[in-house]
C-alpha cells in the first residue's frame, strides 16, 4: 500500500516551499536591483553621459511603458499558461542580459561615442523595463497562485527586509568603491548581471501545478500566417477583455485612478539627484549615502506595512504609503528654501520617504490580485493596473523641460499635489476581504 503523504506534499507543506523560493528570487532581485537603484544610479549613469533635464525625463518614460504595455499584452497569453514558472526564469535571464550588454559596451563607447552610448543606453533601458515588466506580472501571478492572501504581506516583509540588509552590505563592500572609480560604471552592470542570473535559479525550485483546463490553444498552424492570426486575434479577445473588466469593477477604476496620481512620485524621482548636483554641488560620493538610506527605509517600512496588511488588509496600507509618498517632493522642496550648508547636510533626508516607492508598488500588484475575481483573472487585473501607472508618463519629458525652464521648486509641489489626490481618492477604495463571497 501506499501512503498518500508520499503522493505528494500537503498543500501547506507546499505553500510554504513554494513562498520560500519565491521569497529567494525577490532577495536576489533586490541585491542586484540596489546597483541600479531607479531613483539614484539609473540617472547619474546617463547625466556621465549627457547632462539633460529632457533626457533624463525619458527614463521613467521607459520604465513605465516597458513595465506596463508588453505585461498588457501578454497577460492573457499568461493567465492561459498552465505552469508559469519557467516565464519567471527567462525573463530574470532577460533582465540579466540587458546590464551585461551595457557592461561590455560602455568602455568602448564612453569615450569616442557619448551620443551613440546615450542612445544604445536608452535602447538597452527600453529592453530591460520590458523584461522586468514581464517578471514581476509572472511573479504576481505566481504569488496569485501558490500564496494565499493572509501570507502575502509576511512574503513581502520577508523579502523586502532581508533584501534591503544584504543589498545594503553589497552596496558599501561593492558599489561604494565602484562609484569612486572613473571606469566604475562597467562593474556595477556586470554585478546587476551576474544577480539577476543567480535569481533565475530559485524559480526552478517551485511545486507548481498546473493550472486545470487552462492548456494554450494551438489552432492556426505553424506558419508566419498562423502566428499573425493568432497573435491579432489574441490582442483583439484581450482587448475586449480589458475593457469588459473596466466597465464592470467600479473598485478596480478607482485603483487604477489612484496609480495614475502615485505616477507622480515615479516621474520626479530622475530629478532629485540632478537637483542635488546642480544646486547643492553634490558628487558621486554622496550616491552611496543616499542608496543605503533608501534600501533602509525600505526594510524597516515594509517590517510594519507587511503585518499590517495581513492582520488588517492590503488597503489601509496602501492609503498611508500613497499619502506618505507625498513628503518627497515637499522635502526637496523645503531645502530648496534652506542655507546651502543645510540643505548639503540633511539631502538625505529626501530618501526616506522615496523607500516607500517599493513597497508601494507591490501592494499595488497585492490589492489587484485580491480584487480579482478569480485567480484567472490576476494577470489582466495586475496588467491594467500596471497600464494606469504608465499613462501619465507620456508627459514625462515634459516635466522633465518644466524643470529645465521653470525651476524644480514648482513641478516639485506640483508633484507632491498630484500624490495627495490621490492618497485622497484612495479613501474610497473597499475593502476585498471583507466582501460577500
Amino acid at each position: 500500500m501506499t501512503d498518500g503523504r508520499t503522493a505528494a506534499p500537503p498543500a501547506a507543506d507546499r505553500e510554504g516551499r513554494n513562498t520560500f523560493w519565491l521569497e529567494c528570487h525577490q532577495v536576489v532581485i533586490r541585491v542586484g536591483w540596489i546597483f541600479k537603484t531607479e531613483t539614484i544610479i539609473m540617472p547619474a549613469v546617463l547625466d556621465a553621459v549627457v547632462d539633460s533635464g529632457f533626457l533624463r525625463g525619458l527614463l521613467p518614460v521607459l520604465n513605465r511603458g516597458g513595465q506596463s504595455v508588453p505585461p498588457l499584452c501578454f497577460s492573457g497569453a499568461l493567465a492561459r499558461r498552465p505552469v508559469k514558472k519557467w516565464l519567471l526564469v527567462r525573463t530574470s535571464l532577460a533582465m540579466a542580459a540587458c546590464f551585461a550588454v551595457l557592461a561590455v559596451v560602455w568602455g568602448p563607447l564612453q569615450a569616442s561615442r557619448p551620443d551613440l552610448l546615450a542612445a544604445v543606453f536608452l535602447v538597452v533601458y527600453a529592453a530591460f523595463s520590458s523584461a522586468n515588466g514581464l517578471n514581476q506580472l509572472v511573479a504576481a501571478a505566481l504569488q496569485g497562485k501558490l500564496i494565499s492572501p493572509g501570507r502575502r504581506g509576511r512574503a513581502m516583509v520577508i523579502s523586502v527586509a532581508l533584501g534591503s540588509v544584504l543589498a545594503i552590505i553589497a552596496a558599501v563592500l561593492l558599489l561604494g568603491p565602484w562609484l569612486r572609480e572613473p571606469d566604475g560604471f562597467p562593474k556595477i552592470f556586470a554585478a546587476t548581471a551576474a544577480f539577476f542570473a543567480l535569481a533565475a535559479l530559485a524559480p526552478l525550485m517551485l511545486d507548481e501545478h498546473p493550472d486545470e483546463s487552462r492548456r494554450a490553444v494551438v489552432n492556426g498552424g505553424g506558419t508566419a500566417t498562423g502566428f499573425f492570426t493568432r497573435s491579432v486575434t489574441a490582442a483583439r479577445h484581450g482587448l475586449a477583455l480589458w475593457r469588459a473588466t473596466i466597465a464592470l469593477d467600479r473598485a478596480l477604476v478607482r485603483l487604477s485612478m489612484v496609480a495614475a496620481c502615485f505616477s507622480a512620485v515615479l516621474m520626479l524621482f530622475p530629478h532629485y539627484q540632478a537637483f542635488a548636483r546642480d544646486r547643492l554641488g553634490s558628487g558621486t560620493s554622496s550616491l552611496l549615502a543616499w542608496v543605503v538610506t533608501q534600501n533602509a527605509a525600505t526594510g524597516l517600512a515594509s517590517l510594519v506595512a507587511g503585518p499590517v496588511a495581513d492582520r488588517r488588509g492590503t488597503r489601509i496600507v496602501l492609503v498611508w504609503l500613497v499619502a506618505l509618498s507625498s513628503l518627497t517632493p515637499l522635502v526637496v522642496t523645503a531645502l530648496s528654501l534652506a542655507t546651502h550648508a543645510v540643505a548639503v547636510e540633511w539631502f538625505w533626508i529626501v530618501y526616506v520617504p522615496l523607500g516607500l516607492n517599493p513597497i508601494s508598488l507591490k501592494l499595488f500588484t497585492n490589492y489587484a490580485l485580491e480584487l480579482a475575481p478569480r485567480a484567472a483573472d490576476h494577470p489582466r487585473y495586475v496588467s491594467i493596473v500596471g497600464a494606469a501607472l504608465a499613462a501619465p508618463f507620456v508627459l514625462s519629458p515634459l516635466v522633465g523641460l518644466a524643470v529645465d525652464v521653470f525651476g524644480f521648486r514648482h513641478v516639485f509641489v506640483a508633484g507632491a499635489a498630484v500624490i495627495a489626490a490621490g492618497a485622497a481618492i484612495a479613501l474610497g477604495l473597499p475593502e476585498p476581504r471583507h466582501s460577500p463571497g
